[in-house]
Order: structure tokens, then C-alpha cells, then sequence
């Protein structure tokens, strides 16, 4: 899809920003595990819905589908979360929450769009504390901006691409979510963010500057192709160069699960396909690249149960692969402690 396309999409969307009503949510339980990967101990949430204060950081996350109610259900039985209604009059909206604490949204793809040839997808929102300013400074190191910054009901927000046309939004005083200063680490959180670049070692230095995100400390060089990268101190994701078969750079999103067995299964039970993996990293953690069944592609990371220990922890993990439209290949070498 162009970005002449994707950008009439996000266009047609807007409305639903304006609409958005904050309403109380229900208690959802969430399953947890002591040996869930990466977890650590936290202040209990009560699910209050205030101001993020996460300046750099993915701060929200919006899923457009063809099936609302089939993909609410479907990330319900893998992820665990719960959905509650958060529509208007002009548009229907759903609010995901992990718990009490909404993390994200879904609403349906919009008719316009799909008639361009846009599919299923998540989009990634950063945290920005001045959003004409940055909406500038994209447009001054040869990104693009698709939607400009537009006041709304939860904060203010602009839909992006990066100079390899990677695509992702803003968010500027964001109040539809949740204080969450170490969300990564907790269940049905979005506990990592990949970049399938154009070329990893060019765009760095867009994202550095942009939001001042580090390399993060790792066995890596330069002749590798997987770049993590951090976020006020805090390693949040990776970059990796993606193979010339892939048409245009994205964003992969990884949701924590408790155990990955277990997850996997419901995703083939529940319509999805698991596209690569579970696969063992050097910290311990596994992960899967799947598909939902209307086609967006996700990612889950989490423990192994103790039922599936075949496969021993190694400090190198060299693969190559393509799914799903996908491809990328490389050599990852990650701190041992965690992620």
C-alpha cells in the first residue's frame, strides 16, 4: 500500500478520536506465572485512567480490523484481555484492557480503505511532549507526515512514517491510558516493539534524534542485523534490516502471554496461524510471530511451561525466515540477564 493510501486511511479514521468516551472498566483477571520471562515485582494497579508519563515510549495501540467482534474475542482467549465498549453514535470503538488498565483500541477498518488495499494491522502511538515540533522535525529528516497532529479526546495525535516508510503515530498528552512506568515486564502488556527496516544501520539515527532513543548495550556489531534500542535507559525493542522480498518496512508488536505453549495453541485454536516459531531466545524468553484470523500480523513472547524443556537456552540465535508477507533474517545476540 502507498503512502498516499495509507494515508486517506488514517484520514477516514480520525472521527474516532473525537469520539472516544472515557468509561469505567471491569475487573478482568488476567492469568499470571512465576516463570512468565522478563516479570517483575510492581506496585498493584488499580486501573485508574490518568496521564502517561512515558515521553519516548509506545504509549498506545490500535488494532483496525475487518471483524471487530471476531478479533476481540480472538485476542481475548490468547492474550487475555478483556474488551468493554467505548462507542459513540458516529463510530464504534473498543478499549482492550490488561486487567483494569486499558491498553489499547480496536475498531474496524474503514470500508475507504479497504478499497485501496488496506488490510488488517496494529499501529504503534509514541509519547511526544510537543507534537507540531515533532510532526516538523520528521518532515526536516525526510519522514512524512500522513494525518497532522489533530486535537482529540485522548490527547493529541498525528499518523507518521519514517524516511524508509515505516508507519507509526503520536500521541501528545495522552489520557486514555494508564500510569505505567514498567508496563513491559507485565502480562498483556506489549512488551516489545520491532522495527523491519529498510536498512537498520540508516534509520537509527532518525528514531535517535527524533526521540532519543540509545543503542542499547548488547554483543552486537556492526555486521549484525538485529539493533536494540532503548528508551529513557529501558530496552524496549529492536531493529533489524528486512530481506529485499519484503515490499515496505513495519512495526512488530510482541504481547507478554504467560506461557507461550499454551498461547500458541490458542492461537490456532481460535482462527489465527502461527507463522514462526515458539522459538527460544538467549535470555530465556520465547517468542512466535503469528497472524490473527483476519489477517494482522502480532507477536507474542513469554515463558515456556514446564511441561515443554526440550530446547536448551543458547547465547546466539542465527535464523532466517519469512511469514507472512515478512521476511528477515539476521544474527541476535542478547544480553543474558532479560530483555
Amino acid at each position: 500500500m502507498t503512502l498516499v493510501q495509507i494515508a486517506f486511511n488514517f484520514m477516514k479514521m480520525l472521527p474516532h478520536f473525537r469520539s472516544l468516551q472515557r468509561r469505567s472498566a471491569p475487573a478482568v483477571q488476567i492469568a499470571t506465572s512465576a516463570t512468565w520471562c522478563s516479570a517483575q515485582s510492581s506496585p498493584r494497579l488499580n486501573g485508574e485512567i490518568g496521564l502517561v508519563n512515558q515521553l519516548g515510549h509506545f504509549a498506545w495501540y490500535e488494532l483496525l480490523t475487518t471483524d471487530v467482534a471476531a478479533a476481540g474475542a480472538f485476542y481475548g482467549k490468547v492474550v487475555g484481555w478483556g474488551a468493554r465498549d467505548a462507542s459513540t453514535p458516529e463510530l464504534a470503538y473498543t478499549v482492550l484492557t490488561a486487567g483494569e488498565v486499558p491498553v489499547g483500541g480496536l475498531m474496524d477498518l474503514p470500508e475507504e480503505g479497504r478499497r485501496l488495499g488496506a488490510t488488517p494491522r496494529w499501529v504503534g502511538y509514541v509519547a511526544v511532549d510537543d507534537m507540531d515540533a515533532t510532526a516538523t522535525q520528521i518532515r526536516r529528516r525526510g519522514g512524512a507526515v500522513l494525518l497532522p497532529p489533530t486535537d482529540s479526546n485522548i490527547g493529541r495525535v498525528s499518523v507518521v512514517a519514517d524516511p524508509q516508510k515505516a508507519t507509526f503515530a503520536l500521541v501528545s498528552g495522552l489520557t486514555y491510558g494508564q500510569r505505567q512506568p514498567s508496563g513491559l515486564d507485565e502480562l498483556g502488556r506489549v512488551g516489545w516493539h520491532e522495527l523491519l527496516a529498510e536498512d537498520r544501520n540508516k534509520i537509527f539515527d532518525f528514531y535517535g534524534e527524533l526521540f532519543g532513543w540509545q543503542k542499547a548495550d548488547g554483543e552486537t556489531d556492526a555486521a549484525d542485523l538485529y539493533q536494540l534500542f532503548s528508551a529513557a535507559g529501558q530496552t524496549i525493542g529492536g531493529m533489524l534490516t528486512k530481506l529485499p522480498s519484503v515490499s515496505q518496512p513495519c512495526w512488530l508488536y510482541y504481547f507478554n502471554v504467560d506461557d507461550i505453549g499454551a498461547a500458541a495453541k490458542r492461537v490456532n485454536a481460535g482462527g489465527g496461524r502461527i507463522l514462526q516459531g515458539p522459538t527460544e531466545l538467549p535470555d530465556g524468553c520465547w517468542i512466535a510471530r503469528c497472524a490473527d484470523p483476519q489477517g494482522a500480523l502480532f507477536a507474542l513472547q513469554g515463558a515456556r511451561g514446564p511441561q515443554d524443556t526440550e530446547q536448551p537456552s543458547a547465547s546466539e540465535v542465527a535464523w532466517s525466515a519469512k511469514w507472512g508477507g515478512i521476511a528477515s533474517q539476521g544474527r541476535m545476540v542478547l544480553p543474558k540477564p532479560k530483555r
